[in-house]
């Protein structure tokens, strides 16, 4: 299939109330195939009632089989997260459905146009990062030399970090933080969420430990409120029970610590390739 011709949404951004039924019932035409994917990602269009809009379909049928995590449960598992975070008010990531398509059922994803002039993530010389950065870690960039990576002290970073820590994200990496020229900031590929272990693999470690912002922590508990109510009920078909129950835990943790997680230690606490 050949790679995928850009095709820019047609007057239908993430913020649009009516996107998540555009996708759900529009006629899916399949455009090309997104290149460097792990799992099966194609890159298609959305068309109903006069309007139209790029989109991701990624059919159940293309996932690999893990591990760590039941089969044919990734489609479902991105449409979780982005319920998660709807009820946080936050939007951070596109609106997201479960449909058929041409190669059955599957996750379909609006398209996020990248403003690539934001700069979120760099590798940097010396010990301590500059003002308006925080410190990931050392990184090995060849001839025996090592540069320190960090993520931009950026609230809306802050608040994925936190979206992540609820929903147990074990595969947040450069690539799927879109920034867009509205200045908005979206998550991509949540497809390895709400695992009832604790998997939390991020780039955006540089606030563990610190206290969550007022602003976090009145989510968290309106999370909490939702968990038991409409949004425990639309994640009922999405993840099982002991993972709806483990999210549940997590919240409630993060409530009684009042931090930022920090690294575990018995899972790599930064994925492979970062970026």
């Amino acid at each position: 299939m050949p790679a995928p011709e850009r095709i820019p949404p047609r007057g239908v951004t993430a913020a649009d109330p009516g996107a998540a039924d555009l996708l759900a019932r529009g006629e899916l035409t399949v455009r090309g195939r997104i290149q460097g994917a792990s799992n099966a990602a194609l890159f298609c269009t959305v068309a109903y009632d006069g309007r139209e809009a790029s989109c991701v379909y990624k059919p159940v049928a293309g996932e690999r089989p893990l591990w760590d995590f039941p089969d044919g449960t990734l489609a479902a598992r991105e449409v979780a997260a982005y319920e998660v975070s709807e009820a946080t008010g936050w939007g951070l990531v596109p609106p997201t459905v479960l449909r058929e398509g041409p190669y059955g059922e599957g996750m379909c994803q609006l398209w996020i146009d990248v403003h690539a002039e934001a700069e979120l993530l760099a590798l940097v010389d010396g010990e301590e990062p500059e003002p308006g950065w925080k410190a990931i870690g050392f990184a090995e960039v060849g001839e025996g030399r090592t540069a320190l990576l960090v993520h931009a002290d950026d609230e809306r970073l802050r608040r994925l970090a936190v979206l992540d820590a609820v929903i147990n994200n074990a595969d947040r990496k450069g690539g799927h933080l879109l920034p867009t020229a509205d200045g908005r900031l979206y998550g991509i590929d949540h497809g390895v969420t709400f695992n009832v272990e604790d998997k939390l693999r991020t780039l955006l470690w540089g606030w563990a430990g610190e206290p969550l912002t007022a602003d976090a922590t009145e989510v968290l508990k309106r999370l909490r409120d939702a968990l038991d109510g409409d949004l425990g009920e639309r994640l009922t078909p999405l993840i099982t029970a002991a993972e709806l129950d483990a999210t549940r835990a997590r919240v409630a943790a993060l409530l009684t610590s009042g931090v930022h997680p920090e690294p575990g230690g018995e899972w790599p606490a930064i994925p492979w390739p970062p970026v």
